[in-house]
């Protein structure tokens, strides 16, 4: 588990000069649990992610791993703690000069391994990444996804509780992405691990997540579990993580309408119910959606005559469906 409480970090001195980059920043993550950071550019997230792993001392605040905070530690105690918590790096800054087992036993090079037992170890951590037949590649010689992997192995060296993933996406493929993803999520439930996973990849989130927070101007401006953020309709979070489907435009004599899910509730078929209720099918303009913990979330947005809305809007509140106005003027239907 890690526990972020009140972590704040000002850069320079004096109340013009000084740059305050993290302001009371407030999460939970426990075992088990995949917590995503997005954020603009500038929002704040590296600067979180070195506080996190304490390459950057903390101005004030904690950062607590299974209950100790390694911010108040002194430099010594610290070099230890710090083996609590793994990192992922964005460019996965392996060694060019060190091959994939040179590079995961770096690590426990530093901690005073013994050769047995860290060439056991090296071994035993890329046949888990899938690189068993890599160990004596160089970086150059492996690709992008194949280098985070080997960066995974070495952040997994020294078994840590807390497993840090800053940007480590940015720039692979989508092939590679996914594959990433899915060792992150194995990792995460095989070792129990605490994931803080920072990205500013918005299509990756809803992959991986279990929970989520915006940062803004150094703040966590919301935050949530990633279903309960999907599900609402007042959630500006939970609107970007929402798939979005390319629209058409409603014909002459119809209305467009846009339909968020956000019940857990709402029967499959609920568009054909709706066409029969009022007598005329339902026309499709646009729809993205996908599964999220087993529940549907995203958006559609669909087309129906102008006669009908008000029907339209009776049979929807009859399956648990309200309907509002827009601040356009109109008529949005949420699911």
């Amino acid at each position: 588990m890690i526990e972020v409480e009140h972590l704040t970090k000002v850069f320079g001195s004096g109340t013009e000069s000084s740059n305050r980059v993290l302001d009371d920043v407030n999460f939970t993550v426990d075992g088990g649990e995949i917590f995503a950071v997005v954020g603009p550019s500038g929002a704040g997230k590296s600067t979180l992610a070195q506080c996190l792993n304490l390459l950057q001392r903390p101005t004030s605040g904690k950062v607590i791993v299974n209950g100790d905070d390694l911010a108040d530690l002194s430099a010594a105690a610290l070099r230890t703690a710090r083996r609590r918590i793994g990192t992922v790096f964005q460019s996965s800054n392996l060694l060019a000069r060190r091959t994939a087992a040179e590079n995961v036993a770096l690590p426990l090079e530093y901690l005073g391994a013994t050769k047995q037992s860290t060439k056991t170890r090296v071994h035993e951590l890329l046949d888990r990444v899938g690189l068993g037949d890599k160990a004596d590649h160089y970086p150059h010689q492996l690709s992008g996804g194949q280098r985070q992997r080997v960066g995974i192995a070495r952040a997994l060296a020294l078994k840590p509780a807390v497993l840090l993933s800053d940007e480590a996406t940015s720039g692979l493929d989508p092939q590679a992405t996914d594959s990433f993803l899915r060792l992150l999520t194995e990792v995460r439930d095989e070792l129990g691990l605490a994931v803080v996973f920072i990205t500013h990849e918005m299509e990756t989130i809803v992959k991986v997540a279990d929970k989520v927070g915006r940062i803004d101007q150094g703040r966590i401006v919301e935050q949530g579990a990633l279903v309960d953020l999907v599900l609402d309709p007042d959630s500006p979070l939970g609107k970007s993580l929402r798939p979005r489907g390319a629209t058409a435009t409603a014909v002459d004599g119809q209305v467009s309408l846009d339909v968020t899910y956000h019940s857990v509730a709402v029967p499959v078929d609920w568009i054909t119910r709706v066409g029969q209720r009022i007598g005329t099918p339902i026309s499709v303009l646009g729809a993205n959606i996908q599964t999220v913990d087993g529940v549907s979330v995203g958006d559609l947005t669909v087309s129906v005559a102008a006669a009908d809305v008000d029907e339209f809007v009776t049979a929807t509140a009859e399956l648990g469906i309200t309907a509002r106005r827009t601040a356009g003027g109109l008529l949005e239907v949420t699911v």
